[in-house]
């Protein structure tokens, strides 16, 4: 099977998320790029670097049985013909759970090679509580 060629980084992006809410391995790891140098931190997790960890940690989340339900928003993109950087707001539920959980904040790196776009890095970071860093009762300072 040969691997898909996208032809923009937002294909690849569509792609990554699609394949993330089915749970779908093939489909996961046809979004990365071939180059060894890929890296991928799920939140909380460790640095995964090259392909054979990555597809491990999908392997293991896919195999859970967890599904996810994933939208993304408040995107910002840096790119230009080489290399697109997509930064957004991934809000996250399991299937089933109603409750509504803080966003994750994603930094998604997308190459354009011979075979169009592909992931390189995937940056994934649950947003801080900051009312439990600052405290809830923090003064307020004025800049």
């Amino acid at each position: 099977m040969s691997k898909p060629q996208f032809a923009t980084a937002a294909d690849a992006e569509a792609a990554f998320y699609d394949a993330l809410v089915r749970a779908d391995l093939e489909a996961m790891m046809a979004v990365w790029s071939a180059e060894d140098d890929t890296v991928c931190v799920q939140p909380g997790g460790p640095r995964l670097t090259g392909l054979a960890e990555i597809r491990e940690a999908w392997r293991q989340l896919f195999a859970s049985g967890t599904r996810l339900i994933v939208r993304t928003s408040h995107q910002v993109i840096s790119a230009n013909t080489l290399q697109a950087v997509h930064n957004v707001l991934e809000h996250v539920a399991v299937e089933g759970d109603d409750r509504i959980h803080t966003p994750i904040v994603a930094t998604n790196v997308y190459a354009r090679g011979a075979g169009g776009w592909h992931m390189v890095m995937h940056h994934a970071s649950p947003i801080p509580d900051l009312t439990e860093l600052i405290g809830q009762h923090a003064p307020r300072v004025v800049h």
